[in-house]
């Protein structure tokens, strides 16, 4: 049974408008019948259930870990809030994230906010994970600045479609850089949860089937 939260994030999603149904088109020219534009989220309290929804994955798929990682720019405020959610709760870990041009003034570097150590449990956290380009671009960042060990990936939603593989992108991803991967929700979930018309349900299990895994 799915558990209570997936359910109140699929809710908190469509009441967003973040999770959209009807006609759109991805950037690798797609055409979906659904689209999470997490860039809707624009309120204090938004941010702030956004990030407790967060905590409850993380909570219920990973195990220990010191500090999360949120690749810029839609992870900056993430790995934020989640940070702020999980210390609410007892447990305090540390935050931080990348700029996109190094700084060579004031404390200079590319990572703010925590100092990455040797040894240092890494969880990443994004928004959605279609090809995996943002992490393949920031792992090298961070095992740069210190012999980090990856403790996985926490994404809001898996759109459960083929990166450039057979395997479904986040799946892959993980296999890449051999760390858990994890989505508060999958789309499968999705259209098991939401209240959607049969002819919207058909849409979406075709779209899966055309561009899930293999």
């Amino acid at each position: 049974m799915m558990q209570q939260y997936k359910r109140d994030f699929i809710d908190f999603m469509i009441e967003s408008d973040v999770l959209t149904f009807g006609d759109f088109t991805t950037k690798s020219g797609r055409k979906t019948p659904y689209f999470v534009q997490t860039g809707k989220y624009r309120t204090g309290a938004q941010i702030r259930r956004l990030g407790e929804f967060y905590a409850d994955a993380i909570e219920a798929n990973f195990g220990d870990f010191d500090v999360l990682f949120g690749p810029a720019y839609k992870g900056i405020p993430l790995a934020v809030e989640t940070a702020g959610a999980l210390a609410a709760r007892g447990r305090d870990v540390g935050f931080m994230f990348n700029r996109k041009e190094a700084k060579d003034h004031g404390e200079g570097g590319v990572l703010v906010g925590h100092v990455p150590q040797p040894g240092d449990r890494v969880l990443i956290i994004e928004d959605v994970t279609t090809a995996g380009t943002s992490i393949r671009e920031t792992v090298p960042v961070l095992r740069a600045a210190a012999d980090v060990e990856l403790a996985g990936l926490i994404v809001s939603v898996d759109r459960m479609e083929r990166g450039t593989s057979d395997k479904a992108a986040l799946a892959q991803v993980g296999d890449e850089f051999a760390m858990p991967t994890h989505a508060i929700v999958t789309v499968q979930e999705i259209i098991e949860h939401a209240e959607l018309s049969d002819e919207m349900v058909e849409r979406m299990n075709s779209y899966l089937s055309e561009y899930g895994p293999r």
